[in-house]
C-alpha cells in the first residue's frame, strides 16, 4: 500500500524546477531540475490521483527541453519561475487552501548565498536563498527571510505544510556527468531589493519571532510547524547526476520518488528520510540530507504515527553478515549493545514477528558504528528476510559498564597544545606510573589492554596537572591535581571511579521494556507550555515544570534522579524526604512546579547540561544506590538501603495498596546495588566487564535535559 491523501482534506502542490538561468556570473544552467519536477508531478497525478488544477508548476527548461515540451503538445499551463511569479504562486496557494488542507512544496534548482540585506538580524552577514530564473546580473533572490514569512502565513492559517528543497548553498568543481546545485562563491554584489512578500519591518519581525527557541542548523528557522526535507547539510553539496547512466536528476528527488514507488506500505517522512539518506550518502559522501519538523507525519498526509526512537542502517554488506548504523560514540553507543532490525517501512514495532535479525555492535566510530548479524544461537531468532539500507534498528539491550578501562597517554615533546615542554616531558613517565600503581587492586577502573577500547585517558597537562580525558580533557574537574602532590595519584583514581559510577547511571536504560510506552515525561515552561524545541531546551533564567504521567493500568513506583554537571547525582524528593520511591497511581499526572536550575560557578560553566532521569518500576527498588556527591566531595553514608526497602514493603502492605498481590523486589535493585557499591566492593564479574539489564524485568526509564547558559 502506497501513501495516500486524506479524502477529507484538499491537497495542493507547488512545484518549482529551474534548469535555465539568465546569464550571470554565479549560477550556470542545470540539466535535471525540470525533470525532477516532472517526476514529482507524474507521481502526484498518476499514483495519488491529484487533479491537475491543484498542482501549480513553475519550470524553466533549457532550450532543448522547451522544444521537447512543444512536441509533446502538453495542455499544461507553463509558468516561468521568475522572482515575481514564485512569490505570486505562494500567495495564491495560501489564499486558495483552507485550514486543514495539505500543501506540498518542492523546489529543484540552485540555492544561493549573498550579502545580507538584513544585517540587524543576520550575524553571519549572509542571506540564503532560492535562485529564480531571472537572477541575471541585477535580479532578486527569494531570500530566507522572505520564505520564512511565506511559510508562516501558511502555517498560521492551519495548513499542513511539507517543504522539499533539492538545492544547496555551497558549490564545488565537478567532473563528468555531475553538477552541484549551488554557487562556488558568495554573491557580494549590491543588488536592489524591493520585496514582493512584505515590508522589511514585517519580514524582520517574523524572522525574530520564528528564531525564538530555535537552534536548528539549517537555513530556515523553526520548522516545528511543518516538515522540511533539505538535500544536504549547510556546508555540503546537493548533486544532480545521470541516474543509472541515463537521464539527469537531483539525487534527493529521484531517490525520494523511487522509494515511494517501491514501498508496500505508508511511509512517514522519517522512514522516507532514513532510506534516501543511506542511498545518497553511499553515492555522494559529501551529501547528507537533513529532516526537520514533524518527522512522524505520513508523507503527503496530515496524520502522524508514534514510533519509538530508532537508529537506521546506512550500509549492509553483500553477505548480510555486517551492518553499519547511523550513530556512534557521539550518541553514547558502546560495543556489545544489541539491536533488533525491522523491515525498512516499519511503523509498528510491537509485532516481534517482524524482526529480521538481531545485531550486536562490534566497532564504534564518532558518528557511526559497525554491528555483526547474530546467528539464532546468539541473538535468539533466525535471520529472515533481506536486510537493507534504511531498515530501522530498535535497541534491545545496552550493557552497563560496571568496570571501566583507562589508558595512560604519554605526550610528545613540543610547544603545541597537545605536547609538553621539556621539564614536564621528562617528568610524565614517573607521574603516570604513580597513578598506575594507585590503580592496582581497584576493581572499578582497570588499565586497558592491547586491542581494547579505553573509556578514559590519563595524561599530564601543560600546567603540570593530571588530565582525565573522555575524547577531550574534562575541564570542569576541580581543583587541579598537580603531579607534585603526593596525594594526587590516589585522588585521580577516586575521580575515575566516581566518573565510572556517574556514567553507568547515565547509560542505564531498558528501551525494550513494555512499560516504556506507558510512561510520559516532559518539561514545560513556567506557564506549563511545551518548549519550542523540547530536545534542545536552553535556559538563562526562570523556572520549569516537570510533568510525569502514568498511562499504565496499575500503579508504578517512580524516582527522579538529577544528574548534575558537577558529576553529582541526587534523588529529587517528591513528597516525603528519604522515601525510596513515589507511588504514581494509574492515570495520575504528577507535576513538579517551579523547578529552578542554576549553572555551577566557575569559568568552565559558561553553559552546562543537567539531566533529569525518571525511573518507573513494578515492584520495589531503592534508587538511592545511585546517588553521588559532587566530584571531590566525600560520599556520605546512605544508611542501610535494604532495610529501607523492607520498611517500605511493610508500609505498603499495611496500607493495603497491593490489592492482594505479593510485593517483590524488582531485579533492577540487584543491578543498582552493584553499581552503587563502595570503592572497596567492586563488581565481581569474571568473564565480562559488562552487565546487561534484564529486558524482561518490569522497569523503564526516560530522561530530559536542560542546558543552562550564563546571562
Amino acid at each position: 500500500m502506497v501513501n495516500t491523501v486524506d479524502s477529507q482534506s484538499q491537497f495542493y502542490a507547488l512545484l518549482i524546477g529551474i534548469d535555465y538561468y539568465e546569464t550571470n556570473q554565479y549560477y550556470s544552467s542545470l540539466m535535471g531540475a525540470v525533470r525532477d519536477i516532472n517526476l514529482v508531478d507524474t507521481y502526484l497525478k498518476d499514483t495519488l490521483n491529484i487533479p491537475q488544477e491543484q498542482i501549480t508548476k513553475l519550470i524553466s527548461p533549457i532550450e532543448e527541453e522547451s522544444n521537447l515540451q512543444a512536441i509533446r503538445g502538453t495542455n499544461e499551463k507553463t509558468i516561468i519561475p521568475t522572482y515575481k511569479n514564485i512569490v505570486k504562486a505562494f500567495d495564491e496557494l495560501t489564499q486558495q487552501a483552507q485550514s486543514g488542507d495539505i500543501v506540498y512544496i518542492h523546489y529543484s534548482g540552485h540555492g544561493g548565498r549573498s550579502k545580507t540585506l538584513f544585517p540587524e538580524i543576520k550575524p553571519d552577514k549572509q542571506d540564503e536563498s532560492i535562485v529564480p530564473r531571472d537572477i541575471g546580473e541585477s535580479g532578486q533572490y527569494l531570500r530566507d527571510v522572505e520564505i520564512a514569512t511565506l511559510l508562516k502565513r501558511m502555517t498560521d492559517k492551519g495548513l499542513i505544510v511539507s517543504v522539499i528543497f533539492d538545492s544547496c548553498h555551497s558549490g564545488g568543481a565537478t567532473r563528468g556527468d555531475y553538477a552541484i546545485r549551488g554557487s562556488l562563491e558568495i554573491d557580494n554584489n549590491d543588488r536592489s531589493f524591493h520585496s514582493l512578500v512584505a515590508e522589511k519591518n514585517e519580514l524582520i519581525d517574523n524572522w525574530k519571532q520564528l528564531q525564538k527557541g530555535s537552534s536548528s542548523k539549517t537555513w530556515l528557522p523553526n520548522q516545528r510547524n511543518y516538515v522540511f526535507l533539505a538535500a544536504c547539510r549547510p556546508s555540503e553539496s546537493a548533486y544532480e547526476y545521470s541516474v543509472h547512466g541515463k537521464e539527469r536528476h537531483g539525487a534527493l528527488t529521484y531517490w525520494m520518488i523511487d522509494t515511494l514507488q517501491n514501498s508496500t506500505t505508508e511511509l512517514t517522512y522519517q522512514s522516507l528520510y532514513n532510506r534516501i539518506k543511506g542511498v545518497i550518502n553511499g553515492k555522494f559522501p559529501n551529501q547528507s540530507p537533513m529532516l526537520f519538523g514533524e518527522n512522524n507525519r505520513l508523507v503527503f498526509g496530515n496524520k502522524t504515527v508514534s514510533t519509538p526512537y530508532t537508529l537506521y542502517l546506512i550500509n549492509v554488506n553483500e553477505q548480510q553478515t555486517e551492518v553499519m548504523l547511523d550513530a556512534g560514540a557521539a550518541q553514547g553507543l558502546m560495543t556489545g549493545t544489541q539491536f533488533a532490525i525491522y523491515p525498512f517501512n516499519t511503523n509498528d514495532f510491537s509485532d516481534q514477528e517482524k524482526v529480521l535479525a538481531v545485531v550486536e555492535i562490534t566497532k564504534i566510530k564518532g558518528s557511526s558504528s559497525t554491528a555483526k548479524v547474530l546467528l539464532e544461537k546468539d541473538g535468539g531468532i533466525e535471520v529472515k528476510g533481506k536486510i537493507e539500507t534504511g531498515c530501522p534498528a530498535l535497541i534491545l539491550s545496552a550493557p552497563v559498564n560496571l568496570i571501566r578501562r583507562v589508558r595512560f597517554y604519554k605526550k610528545e615533546l613540543g610547544e603545541q597544545e597537545n605536547q609538553l615542554q621539556k621539564e614536564l616531558f621528562e617528568q610524565q613517565n614517573e607521574a603516570l606510573e604513580k597513578v598506575r600503581q594507585a590503580l592496582i587492586n581497584n576493581g572499578w577502573v582497570v588499565e586497558v589492554k592491547e586491542g581494547e577500547e579505553s573509556d578514559y585517558q590519563v595524561a599530564v597537562g601543560r600546567e603540570g596537572e593530571y588530565e582525565i580525558c573522555i575524547g577531550m580533557p574534562l575541564t570542569n574537574l576541580r581543583p587541579l591535581l598537580v603531579i607534585d602532590d603526593p596525594n594526587a595519584p590516589e585522588t585521580v583514581v577516586k575521580r575515575l571511579v566516581h566518573l565510572a559510577k556517574y556514567q553507568g547511571t547515565a547509560e542505564l536504560d531498558n528501551p525494550s521494556s513494555t512499560l516504556s510506552k506507558y510512561l510520559e515525561v516532559e518539561l514545560l515552561d513556567e506557564n506549563k507550555q511545551p518548549f519550542p524545541e523540547p530536545n534542545n531546551i536552553v535556559l538563562e533564567s526562570g523556572t520549569i515544570c516537570l510533568r510525569i504521567t502514568n498511562k499504565y493500568s496499575h500503579s508504578l513506583n517512580i524516582a527522579i534522579l538529577d544528574l548534575e554537571p558537577t558529576w553529582g547525582i541526587y534523588k529529587m524528593d517528591i513528597e516525603e524526604d528519604n522515601e525510596p520511591f513515589y507511588e504514581l497511581a494509574s492515570g495520575e499526572v504528577l507535576e513538579l512546579d517551579d523547578l529552578e536550575f542554576e549553572e555551577p560557578e566557575g569559568d568552565n560553566y559558561e553553559q552546562a547540561t543537567e539531566t533529569l532521569k525518571v525511573f518507573a518500576v513494578k515492584g520495589l527498588t531503592n534508587f538511592k544506590w545511585l546517588t553521588l556527591p559532587s566530584l571531590d566531595e566525600e560520599q556520605q553514608s546512605r544508611g542501610n538501603l535494604e532495610v529501607d526497602l523492607e520498611k517500605k514493603k511493610e508500609e505498603l502492605t499495611r496500607r493495603g495498596v497491593t490489592r492482594g498481590e505479593e510485593l517483590t523486589v524488582n531485579p533492577l535493585n540487584n543491578l543498582l546495588s552493584m553499581m552503587g557499591a563502595e570503592l572497596n566492593q567492586p563488581p565481581k564479574i569474571t568473564r565480562s566487564v559488562r552487565r546487561k539489564p534484564n529486558s524482561n524485568a518490569e522497569w523503564t526509564t526516560k530522561q530530559v535535559q536542560i542546558t543552562m547558559k550564563k546571562k
